[in-house]
């Protein structure tokens, strides 16, 4: 069950990585520091940034200014199957399945293949981030045979892993191999042992 409710608040009470609906937005909160300064009024200065679109915004508040706090529900999701623009996910305990926009996984979204966990936040019954593991364990699809003698050191050749995404490898790797995936960086960790 997801609570999903929105608590009206002062700005005091804020604290960093709390979601705040700010002008119609929904911005997480990077920095927030308290400041004092002089004979002058106290105030908040937070550093947020939209959950959308990734864009940074600073802003000072008053000590007793109301903010509406989002009440955020992160949970794990088997990823199913991609349907257009969205990703169908489950909830790993209730098994309801959701619609969630590919958008949210930003470039990590080439290596999700299906049955991975993954973790998507909702607020209010709309999912606003997610995100997949660090790491992915993908089979080798395409790539070049290794040439004989060829093993110069840190020489990286071209290769397509099971999702379709295209990544640089070691000559060494070949086709049907197993190879770790930075999800993040797109680069080639390790060959995995079978």
């Amino acid at each position: 069950m997801r609570l999903n409710y929105i608590v009206m608040s002062k700005a005091s009470e804020i604290k960093n990585g709390n979601i705040i609906r700010f002008n119609g937005e929904l911005l997480q909160v990077e920095e927030f520091l308290h400041r004092t300064p002089g004979n002058l009024r106290a105030f908040y200065q937070a550093r947020m940034r939209n959950v959308k679109s990734g864009k940074l915004v600073e802003y000072r508040f008053r000590t007793d200014e109301d903010v509406t706090i989002a009440r955020v529900e992160t949970n794990d999701y088997q990823y199913l199957y991609e349907d257009g623009d969205s990703l169908v996910v489950m909830d790993n305990t209730t098994f309801d399945q959701h619609n969630v926009p590919k958008t949210l996984f930003g470039s990590a979204v080439k290596f999700l293949k299906e049955g991975m966990n993954v973790i998507v936040a909702f607020e209010s019954e709309e999912p606003i981030m997610g995100s997949i593991p660090g790491s992915a364990e993908l089979e080798i699809t395409y790539t070049e045979p290794a040439v004989k003698g060829d093993t110069s050191t840190g020489a990286m050749k071209n290769a397509t892993v099971e999702t379709g995404a295209e990544i640089k490898v070691p000559l060494f790797i070949n086709i049907g191999d197993k190879v770790k995936v930075d999800t993040t960086t797109g680069s080639y960790v390790e060959r995995v042992k079978a």
